[in-house]
């Protein structure tokens, strides 16, 4: 902007001539702004390394809980019962993130499950329960405790009792220790038992004892509860069932005849459950079909749309030399869209032979010839879907 006096200009811009005597001084300026930063560098930068590193640390310690104190309680004794049952409660104490998957627990060499619970106010510990499926032999179980901390110890140690127990539930003469606890062991017994039976239909001729319909059942039922294993693949394979093991899980509670009843299998008499049952006999290898229905397994209904595979069909005709008779629910569950549900039986001797292993649809059995054969309310042979007592669902 220009100054004038008598309106002739005396200064063409003033703001030129200000800069022009004062000039700025760029390189003075930029030099400064440098230099503090520098400082500020110099003084801030190594405190400031050294807080990010501090704050870093105490994140991965909080994180990897290096600094929980871990508190073990653990159980002294149990009933060997094969349920799943809590053998410790665990406590973190301390600075730290509380993540459970640091923590490792085993029975006897087997994997045990760490449960996390909520924690009770004020929120100082967290709490968490070791679960494990109990034997159902008598006896010793080493129990391990495993974790990464540094303020308590990498590993501990703790012994676990198990003792007898005689409970009957149901009072149907079945153990408690001798059910099956889980879904899992009884879907796996399920699907072995109906495997095997359809095999020996498949496989004949058939392996030694297997000569009426209680044979059947005997024999698919034992071969259900033992440990498939290698041995048992060529025991299998000696007896012509099959030539590669089929991807199934066995049941996990306990396998045949690794129970306090030994090579007893089957009960042989009504009654509940006693102590004196283990060694009086009577559990044993054999009972015909009318013992096996009887002591053995119990009745569900007389409507064969309640049967689900592994469920058993018995009949009695009084005509016959062997009253009672059986049939073994194969195929998919009832209604399934993977099939028809199907029925694998033997026929017991007929006249001079053997009798062989059948299987027939539910369908066609519904409309047998014979209508003694069929099983319908209407029909008194027809006795009903009985299921087997180590099946008992606890709940």
């Amino acid at each position: 902007m220009a100054l004038y006096a008598g309106g002739i200009p005396i200064v063409k811009n003033w703001s030129d001539q200000f800069h022009a005597a004062f000039p700025p001084a760029p390189c003075v300026t930029r030099y400064t702004r440098a230099s503090m930063l520098a400082l500020l560098k110099r003084k801030f930068s190594l405190p400031l390394a050294a807080a990010c590193l501090l704050v870093a640390f105490m994140a991965l310690v909080w994180w990897q809980g290096w600094l929980l104190r871990l508190q073990v309680t653990a159980v002294g004794t149990l009933p060997a019962d094969g349920n799943h049952q809590d053998v410790a409660q665990l406590q973190l104490h301390g600075f730290g993130h509380r993540d459970w998957s640091h923590i490792r627990a085993t029975l006897n060499g087997q994997p045990a499950m760490v449960n996390s619970v909520w924690p009770e106010p004020p929120r100082v510990s967290h709490l968490a329960l070791i679960t494990v499926q109990s034997p159902v032999m008598p006896g010793i179980a080493n129990l391990t405790v495993q974790s990464r901390g540094v303020l308590h110890p990498r590993r501990l140690s703790y012994r676990i009792r198990y003792t007898p127990t005689f409970s009957d539930g149901f009072s149907d003469g079945t153990p408690d220790f001798l059910r099956l606890h889980s879904q899992e062991d009884r879907n796996a017994f399920r699907d072995w038992f109906t495997l095997i039976a359809d095999l020996l239909y498949e496989h004949q001729p058939l392996p030694k004892g297997v000569d009426d319909c209680a044979g059947l059942l005997r024999y698919a039922y034992r071969e259900a509860l033992v440990a498939h294993n290698d041995r048992w693949l060529a025991d299998a394979k000696a007896d012509g069932l099959l030539d590669v093991m089929p991807p199934l899980p066995s049941i996990r509670q306990y396998h045949y005849p690794q129970t306090p009843l030994g090579l007893g299998l089957f009960r042989t008499s009504v009654g509940s459950f006693q102590p004196a049952d283990l060694t009086s006999g009577v559990y044993a290898q054999f009972a015909d079909a009318h013992t096996l229905m009887q002591a053995n397994t119990h009745l569900i209904s007389r409507d064969i749309h309640m049967a689900r595979p592994g469920d058993l069909l018995f009949y009695r005709q009084l005509g016959q030399n062997s009253p009672y008779h059986s049939m073994i629910v194969t195929g998919p569950e009832n209604n399934s869209e993977n099939g028809r549900q199907t029925v694998v039986y033997h026929t017991g001797p007929i006249g001079k032979d053997k009798g062989e292993v059948r299987r027939m649809e539910m369908t066609d059995l519904l409309q047998h010839p014979d209508a003694r054969w069929r099983p319908v309310p209407a029909n008194p042979n027809f006795l009903g879907v009985y299921r087997w007592n180590i099946l008992r669902e606890d709940d």
